[in-house]
């Protein structure tokens, strides 16, 4: 049992060190993500909330005053809330939102185009380090790796951390910030202290952000649950190259069909519309806030195709949703958002703390050499 846990140590020294740098930027980015929505939301404040009119504007009307205040851009999403006080929203791509009202087909104003970039930026690095074009696949592969060593560091940083006899003197050294400590003594007991009180929370965002990274783990999820995974979806090149038109005669059926069959909270709409009319529904009825039921029309004749309640989706699918925003901690509300902000920022000082431990025993190490020769 002691060259097993000795060996496990080694490998968490070696983890951390090969990776630590990543884990660090990936802290980091993370902790600066943690409250995007939310800082999206208080910017766009004026322009996201309107003055109950006595009628509202179907949706055809709706994306066509988008659309005459922006005619040099291409729709690629329309999105309308049951809620009387917000705005309509329509999205032009990399042109970024124009919020409309919904009563009066005014616009309301842009999205906050400076912060969302700032925000996309960091999502890049966050996600692939910001490596452009073809590059990408090589960050994404870099920061995917990192995050699977991270997991292993979380998980067996437990298990070194743990005393070897179950008696309160041997636990309180180790959970709690001790004054008057210097250099390797207080990073250690920083280390051990950050460790006990993130390593739950950072063994859930790596695990969700596993998920997300690799196929084989969001297969073995819907396995878990007794599901086939779903095929990989294929884009075409030619598909990027057709001629963009929109076939719109029946938004306002698309609209009015999606609202018959649910208790819908927010309706979105993929533009253009091509062989299918693909909508979002929010339906705000279920423990997942962020639940949502895709619908599928005939865009010639509006009847539908397919219709995916998310209370009728398997479990793979219901769980795949889950893990998103379980790694940004937006499952939990402000409250789960903040945790997850406290154990990015412990988690940076997890690698500055580790680092530093780890070149304390590579300099004694050293030292011993010199000696010894």
């Amino acid at each position: 049992m002691k060259a097993f846990r000795k060996a496990v140590f080694w490998l968490h020294l070696a983890s951390g060190t090969l990776a630590g740098i990543f884990i660090f930027i990936m802290c980091i980015t993370g902790a600066l993500l943690s409250f995007e929505s939310n800082l999206i939301k208080f910017a766009e404040r004026d322009v996201r909330i309107v003055n109950v009119g006595s009628e509202r504007l179907t949706a055809g009307a709706i994306l066509n005053s988008a659309i005459r205040a922006r005619s040099n851009a291409e729709p690629s999403a329309l999105l309308i809330s049951r809620d009387p006080e917000l705005s309509a929203a329509v999205s032009f791509g990399r042109e970024g939102q124009l919020f409309i009202d919904p009563y009066t087909g005014d616009v309301l104003g842009e999205d906050a185009s400076g912060l969302r970039g700032f925000l996309g930026f960091v999502e890049d690095v966050h996600r692939w380090l910001a490596f452009p074009g073809e590059s990408r696949a090589y960050g994404k592969s870099i920061n995917g790796a990192a995050n699977l060593l991270f997991l292993f560091l979380a998980i067996s940083g437990v298990y070194i951390w743990f005393p070897k006899k179950l008696a309160w003197r041997n636990f309180k050294p180790v959970i709690w910030f001790r004054r008057g400590l210097r250099g390797k003594a207080r990073n250690f007991n920083w280390h051990n202290v950050i460790g006990f009180w993130t390593s739950l929370v950072l063994v859930i965002l790596t695990a969700t952000a596993v998920v997300m990274s690799y196929k084989w783990a969001n297969d073995l999820l819907y396995r878990a649950t007794g599901n086939e995974p779903p095929a990989q979806q294929q884009r075409s090149n030619s598909a990027a190259n057709e001629e963009s038109a929109s076939n719109l005669e029946n938004i306002d059926q698309f609209f009015s069909t999606a609202a018959n069959n649910s208790e819908w909270k927010t309706i979105s709409l993929r533009l253009p519309v091509k062989e299918e009319a693909v909508l979002t529904v929010e339906e705000g009825i279920y423990w997942n806030i962020f639940a949502r039921s895709p619908l599928t029309l005939n865009p010639e004749t509006g009847e539908i195709m397919k219709w995916e309640p998310y209370g009728e989706q398997n479990g793979g699918k219901q769980l795949r949703s889950w893990a998103r925003f379980t790694h940004t901690g937006e499952t939990g509300g402000f409250i789960g958002q903040l945790i997850g902000f406290v154990a990015c920022v412990g988690g940076a000082f997890l690698v500055w703390t580790g680092f530093s431990l780890a070149l304390r025993r590579f300099g004694a190490w050293r030292k011993k050499r010199v000696i010894e020769v």
